[in-house]
């Protein structure tokens, strides 16, 4: 196996706002390091903080809730509600405006883009939503991976990405270690949500941050370390399929050209080509 070596870090600093406390992990400097991934962000809200009425074109988000839960509501008349552990998946599509407001008093998560590709980027949007208790879970000495897309020592999450992805959610005990299989084409990046002792790549390399983003380098091979003596770590490893198509980003909107971002944001304007339901 080639071990992938640690290529760049990047620290989420957070960001106050009206919605809540944003961490952003993944910006539009990192689309092409980063293809097929767009942005990822860890969010805090409370109420009355949330994120209203917007749209979106273009690709997929993943929303995955650490605590408390996202009341969700979309234009279509889908609407529910995703608690902690679950998983929300949203086919942006050819178009789709939708909420996501605070259930609980603290509701921590994340949110990943996955950009679809040019053939996929104007189909119908859709939801699923994807209960913790439907996802398996991975075991082995001193390691544990909930599988919500993709494989994990030998356990395959059921549920379809129309972009191929991995998508797993790692806990290490004190002093052990994990080595993921990752087909060796993919990009793959590690987010740590909790703990400061683990190490990435190479036994040797420097203990990274709790909200720090690591993005690997060639193999097919991640490894990693938890060199605490007493605290977990807790990190996600995601990776998926490049699709090596140029991306053109604004705002919610993710398309292949400059062209296609202008008439999206004529059809928003216009309630037109996806976007009848705006009003």
């Amino acid at each position: 196996m080639s071990s992938r070596q640690v290529v760049k870090k990047i620290f989420a600093n957070f960001e106050n706002s009206n919605d809540g406390v944003i961490r952003q992990g993944i910006t539009k400097s990192d689309h092409e390091l980063l293809d097929p991934f767009v942005s990822l962000a860890e969010f805090s809200v409370s109420p009355p903080g949330g994120f209203r009425d917007h749209p979106h074109r273009g690709f997929e988000s993943v929303t995955y809730m650490l605590e408390g839960g996202l009341i969700h509501q979309d234009f279509n008349g889908n609407k529910g509600t995703v608690h902690e552990g679950d998983v929300l998946w949203t086919t942006a599509g050819r178009g789709i405006i939708h909420s996501e407001m605070p259930k609980e008093h603290t509701n921590i998560g994340l949110q990943l883009w996955v950009n679809l590709p040019s053939s996929d980027k104007m189909i119908d949007p859709a939801n699923v939503e994807i209960s913790s208790s439907e996802m398996p879970v991975a075991y082995e000495e001193g390691v544990e991976v909930k599988v919500i897309a993709g494989v994990s020592m030998g356990v395959q999450s059921p549920f379809y990405t129309r972009t191929p992805i991995m998508f797993l959610d790692i806990i290490l005990q004190p002093r052990s270690q994990t080595h993921q299989t990752i087909p060796e084409t993919w990009t793959a990046f590690a987010y740590v949500l909790d703990g400061n002792e683990g190490v990435f790549g190479s036994s040797d390399s420097y203990a990274v941050q709790a909200h720090t983003l690591v993005v690997f380098g060639t193999g097919d091979e991640v490894s990693v370390w938890n060199t605490s003596n007493y605290r977990l770590l807790r990190f996600l490893l995601i990776a998926g399929e490049p699709i090596g198509e140029s991306v053109v980003q604004h705002g919610p909107f993710v398309m292949n050209t400059q062209a296609e971002i202008d008439r999206t944001i004529w059809d928003y304007r216009n309630g037109q080509n996806g976007f009848e339901m705006a009003n």
